[in-house]
C-alpha cells in the first residue's frame, strides 16, 4: 500500500522531478508535487511525494529527514490527511 510524504523546508528552486529523483533513491515513487501559492504562483517550500509502498516510505524518512538539500534541512514525515475546510496543505 502506497503512503504520501510530507516534505518541508524545500528550497523555492526545488522542482517535483528533484523530489521524485532524490526520492527514488530510496524505493519506487508513485508521485512528487511542489506546492505552490494559489494561481500557479511562487512554491511555498514544501510539498509531498508518494512512495509505492510503506517500507519504502519509512526508508526515505529514515534517510532523507535531516538531509541537507539546496543549503535546507529536508522536514520529512508521514503526511497527516487533510481536515475537512481546511484549506491549507501542510502537513
Amino acid at each position: 500500500m502506497s503512503v504520501r510524504l510530507y516534505v518541508g523546508n524545500l528550497s523555492f528552486d526545488a522542482t517535483a522531478e528533484d523530489l521524485r529523483e532524490i526520492f527514488g533513491q530510496t524505493g519506487v515513487v508513485e508521485d512528487s508535487v511542489i506546492v505552490t501559492r494559489p494561481g500557479g504562483g511562487r512554491p511555498r517550500g514544501f510539498g509531498f511525494v508518494t512512495m509505492a509502498d510503506e517500507a519504502a516510505g519509512q526508508e526515505a524518512i529514515r534517510q532523507l529527514d535531516g538531509q541537507e538539500l539546496a543549503g535546507r534541512q529536508l522536514v520529512v514525515n508521514v503526511a497527516k490527511e487533510r481536515q475537512s475546510g481546511d484549506n491549507s496543505e501542510e502537513e
